[in-house]
């Protein structure tokens, strides 16, 4: 069921910088109308919605809450990569997370917001009666384990998981429509998710070029959505080259060379972190 963007609208969550935002500017430039809905705006995306709120071709606009008036393309993107949040738990400083609650905040955002997101989006696309389509950003992560971040692989893991169990929304029961639930699984990706955290910045070294750029991703993103090779439940890898991850047997990123080189030096701060917690400092 692939869908030309043309006339559509497409709500993306997090599309304030990075990946989301490359993507939602890609869309509109097609005349796909855009709500972009994040906790605030970066100024390339303020521009952006500048630029066609008043368009005659599609509109931007921006949304602090959810919106699906309308909808045809959903893209819960947001997402945060915190290198350190297993290794700080909810009793120690800076943990984001309470210690009598049974959740942790990179989950929420991570898992359960593009879940919902989605569970939102389908019953909306039934309500319509017209197909719809999902486009999630998974990660390289969700193939491989790394110990220094152990809940961000978890999360991407569960995404990915969760992208492929929805594959047969596109071959309903003949009496409903079409809905096609896709995912992009990048590699590192040179955004302000990374550039603007030294501390991202040394998990993957200080001498390693090989940035992605997010406007590669987000034309993959838009091959998810409009082309007809890509079923519901595919996922792509973005990296320096551009496969198809494969539910079985699939030989993991180091075969597109596609995986990340990290800084090994980064897991002393994990067992110190452990050395601490053991002496009670």
């Amino acid at each position: 069921m692939a869908m030309n963007v043309e006339g559509k609208t497409a709500i993306v969550t997090g599309a304030g910088p990075g990946i989301n935002f490359c993507f939602a500017r890609l869309p509109l430039s097609k005349g796909c109308n855009v709500v972009i809905a994040d906790l605030a705006l970066r100024p390339e995306a303020r521009a952006l919605v500048s630029q066609y709120l008043t368009s005659s071709a599609a509109k931007a606009v921006f949304q602090e809450t959810d919106n699906f008036a309308g909808a045809d393309i959903v893209c819960p993107g947001a997402g945060v990569y915190e290198p350190v949040n297993f290794w700080v738990p909810p009793r120690t400083f800076p943990s984001k997370d309470k210690l009598f609650k049974s959740r942790y905040s990179i989950l929420d955002i991570n898992i359960t917001h593009p879940i919902r997101v989605t569970q939102m989006a389908i019953g909306h696309f039934l309500a319509r009666k017209k197909p719809g389509v999902v486009v999630h950003v998974s990660s390289v992560a969700d193939q491989i384990p790394f110990f220094p971040t152990p809940m961000y692989v978890a999360s991407k893991h569960a995404l990915s998981g969760f992208v492929r169990s929805l594959s047969r929304l596109e071959n309903p029961p003949s009496h409903l429509l079409q809905i096609r639930v896709n995912a992009v699984a990048p590699a590192r990706i040179l955004t302000p998710l990374w550039t603007d955290h030294p501390d991202k910045m040394q998990m993957v070294g200080k001498d390693n070029p090989g940035w992605i750029m997010p406007e590669d991703v987000a034309a993959v993103m838009l091959d998810l959505v409009q082309e007809e090779e890509h079923v519901g439940g595919t996922i792509i890898e973005v990296g320096e080259r551009v496969r198809k991850v494969e539910a079985f047997n699939d030989p993991g990123p180091g075969v597109g060379g596609n995986e990340v080189q990290r800084d090994d030096s980064i897991e002393a701060d994990m067992w110190a972190s452990m050395e601490r917690q053991y002496n009670g400092i």
